[in-house]
């Protein structure tokens, strides 16, 4: 490595073979002082020298472009926007491991811990069981593909089948080595572990932010999940995101045959890996290597909530198995979090997006966990009134979750005659503090039976409100909503300031000039000096009225009714809701709709006003009315599940979700909304109808048993295209592999084409899919 600038470049003139070599001999040196500088911390040449090397690498790769590799070291940097994340299957499902707790004021506080070990001792029929505990690190949890040595894939965990293909983004992460280099290299290492930020950089992250004028993240975990999330992987490269790997997942190669062999694989390839690893022989050992990492954990460079402890062998893993869910062999001990006194000396209030007012404590500041504490939600006027919260009080506060400021407790014994009892109609007079708009108040009941509560919630019905609608603004273009591309924050709060919009559907009415011409809030300059505003400017807002123009015509209706932000209306229900409705015009009046609600607030009513209640005393009386109203109330809802019943409705369309659906559309405020997209001649249409059995089972299948995957930019976006395919039979993956039939292929996309041609995969563009199609109809109509 160390001749490497000896050697004579070749010049742009010589033969390709001679770049090829030159390419070649730059990667493996980049990625050999890349490895000693962030996995061994032992650097050998000066960052001029690096920085030399990597840009000539650089203009090489821009010569020649067919020596393009997606784990180049250029690539940290960050490649092309991504339309959507594809999906990919794990290898092996990617379980989460079992929650035990430290308990508060048991005779025990380890007693969980203790349990999930006398398990293992009663299962593996022996005393001292070997485990190894680990800091349970608080980031996301990824998984990384290797074959061969050469990082394949990268992807989240989502629902442990299946999740996000984030390669692009894992690609810039410094810590995560592109190529592996040892010895032996297993033939396929799947390492799975957490993406996460470290505490310092995070914070150093958050104060340039907060300089900018720019929001700052909650906590080092929300930033993390948020980054990951980006499309665009230059914005990933410019955040201080780190890996550490603690698990193995898939593996073709020498035999590991205990955790400490895994660890030690790891430290031979250097891929940093999650440390200290403990080893206990027995409960006592456990038990104090726990308690070893309970305090010095607050001493570690990234957050930590508790310890995993694992079985160290991997035959006594065998033989203890799984649980649908989980591992019996591992388990994930969760300490307490920190508690820590301070003052609440005021409360204000938060305006969400749906209107509700949520109370704020303001707090002394106090450092608790790694980072300092300063406000927490106080939730509603019930949750104040049991704790007794009064301006003025000493309270106890802690992270719930480790995340999450949380007041747990007024300490009574430090109350001062100079608190005061907090009302939110007293204090908000009836008014919202935003808007001046009128305030109304809920009830609601809510826990178990044995328990139940009542929760008085306060909320602004002025559908105009500038803080709802900036929320709403920003949920409406979000990711899973419209995605529109560029209205963030700064752009969606400036709107509503400027009285540019009253509604999320005015931003249709905008042209490229009105955003363009937007002064957003101050910024730093690359000088360091402060500029007072900062213009959208022209290609930013072209970005905006573009895909603005593609949610008019392209966006399902499910984004559609997911990006309207009624309550209990995720983007599960309202693919549900998409699935038994054709368009949008369909849902006003809706008599299916009204029948799932009522259906819902029928069976709501017997479930809580049992005849004989075990938790309240009735009069006779009152019996014989519940029993009645509860007989004539089972009848209707036999007769509604009857009616029903042909649509096979999903759970996640409840009578709530339903409720509140009916609740909008004959509200003043869904009447505007649908007449607002009458005029604007949009009537977001259904990608999956299919209302009934029957309609379903007609539906196409025309590529039935094809597997496609799906690269580059296409005349729709990756969602709707992966529907369409689908809609016809066919099914969507996210990684090229002998199975693919096809490759479609739009502009870009270089990676996998260069894949599917190695695999010989058929590459395809829209217009033979098209062809495709009806060449399949012509040939069935033929039979």
């Amino acid at each position: 490595m160390d001749d490497l600038f000896s050697l004579q470049p070749p010049t742009p003139s010589q033969p390709a073979a001679d770049a090829a070599k030159r390419v070649h001999e730059l990667r493996e040196f980049l990625h050999y002082h890349n490895d000693l500088y962030y996995q061994k911390a032992t650097p050998e040449i000066t960052d001029a020298e690096y920085d030399q090397a990597y840009r000539e690498l650089e203009e090489w790769e821009k010569k020649h472009p067919e020596l393009h590799d997606p784990n180049s070291p250029t690539q940290r940097v960050g490649g092309k926007p991504l339309d959507s994340f594809s999906q990919v299957k794990h290898l092996v499902p990617m379980l989460s491991i079992d929650d035990v707790f430290e308990l508060k004021d048991a005779p025990v506080a380890e007693q969980e811990l203790i349990d999930f070990y006398r398990r293992l001792q009663k299962n593996l029929a022996q005393e001292e069981i070997p485990v190894t505990i680990e800091p349970k690190i608080d980031g996301v949890a990824v998984t990384m593909v290797y074959r061969n040595g050469s990082l394949e894939y990268a992807a989240t965990r989502g629902d442990g089948q299946t999740g996000d293909d984030v390669t692009q983004n894992v690609r810039t992460i410094r810590s995560v080595p592109s190529n592996l280099f040892g010895k032996t290299l297993p033939t396929l290492l799947e390492v799975r572990g957490e993406i996460f930020m470290p505490n310092e950089a995070f914070a150093a992250m958050n104060a340039e932010r907060d300089e900018a004028g720019l929001p700052t993240f909650a906590n080092p975990r929300n930033a993390t999940a948020g980054t990951l999330k980006q499309l665009d992987p230059k914005i990933v490269a410019q955040r201080p995101l780190a890996f550490l790997a603690h698990g193995l997942g898939a593996y073709e190669g020498p035999e590991l045959a205990t955790e400490s062999d895994f660890h030690d694989l790891l430290d031979a390839l250097s891929i940093p890996r999650n440390q200290p690893l403990i080893h206990a022989k027995n409960l006592t050992e456990m038990l104090n290597a726990v308690a070893r990492i309970n305090h010095e954990r607050h001493q570690l460079y990234y957050g930590t909530d508790g310890a995993v402890i694992k079985v160290l062998d991997r035959e006594q893993r065998a033989s203890l198995g799984f649980t649908s869910r989980a591992p019996r062999w591992a388990a994930a001990y969760k300490f307490l979090p920190e508690e820590k006194e301070t003052t609440l000396y005021d409360i204000t209030i938060q305006v969400g997006r749906t209107g509700k007012l949520t109370p704020v404590a303001e707090l002394t500041p106090v450092l608790i966990s790694g980072s300092t504490i300063s406000r927490a939600t106080l939730h509603n006027q019930s949750y104040i009134e049991e704790k007794d919260i009064r301006i003025g009080d000493t309270v106890l506060i802690h992270k719930a979750g480790e995340i999450i400021p949380e007041v747990i407790k007024v300490i009574h014994e430090k109350r001062i005659s100079e608190t005061f009892k907090f009302s939110v109609s007293e204090h908000l007079r009836g008014i919202c503090p935003t808007c001046s708009g009128p305030i109304e108040e809920r009830i609601s009941l809510s826990g178990p039976l044995s328990k139940r509560r009542t929760i008085v919630t306060h909320y602004c019905i002025n559908f105009e409100c500038p803080d709802q609608l900036v929320n709403r603004l920003i949920h409406f273009a979000s990711r899973k909503a419209l995605d529109i591309e560029g209205l963030d924050e700064a752009v969606a709060t400036k709107l509503v300031e400027e009285k540019m919009v009253k509604t999320p559907l005015d931003i249709f009415r905008l042209s490229e000039l009105d955003f363009a011409n937007l002064m957003l809030d101050a910024a730093t300059l690359s000088s360091g000096k402060q500029s007072s505003k900062r213009r959208f400017g022209n290609e930013r807002a072209i970005k905006i009225v573009q895909s603005l123009a593609e949610a008019k015509t392209a966006k399902p209706l499910s984004r559609w009714i997911y990006g309207l932000g009624i309550s209990q209306v995720g983007d599960t229900t309202a693919r549900e809701v998409s699935r038994l409705f054709s368009k949008m015009s369909d849902l006003p009046n809706s008599q299916l709709l009204a029948q799932i609600s009522e259906r819902g607030i029928a069976e709501n009513w017997v479930k809580n006003h049992p005849a004989s209640p075990k938790f309240e005393t009735i009069n006779e009386e009152e019996k014989t009315r519940r029993k009645t109203i509860a007989r004539d109330l089972r009848f209707k809802i036999e007769k509604l599940k009857l009616s029903l019943a042909e649509f096979q409705i999903s759970p996640e369309l409840g009578g709530v979700s339903a409720k509140n659906l009916v609740e909008f559309f004959n509200s003043k405020a869904g009447h505007d909304f649908l007449q607002h997209l009458d005029e604007l001649g949009i009537n977001p249409q259904s990608d999956n109808f299919a209302p009934t059995p029957t309609a379903s089972q007609n539906g196409d299948s025309k590529f039935q048993g094809k597997l496609f995957v799906i690269t580059g930019k296409l005349s729709k976006d990756r969602d709707s295209m992966k529907n369409f395919i689908e809609s016809h039979g066919g099914k969507v993956t996210g990684t090229i592999s002998s199975k693919t039939s096809y490759l479609l292929a739009g502009e870009g996309g270089g990676g996998k084409r260069l894949e599917a041609e190695k695999l010989n995969i058929p590459i395809i563009d829209e217009n033979f899919l098209q062809n495709l199609l009806d060449e399949v109809a012509s040939q069935n109509e033929t039979i």
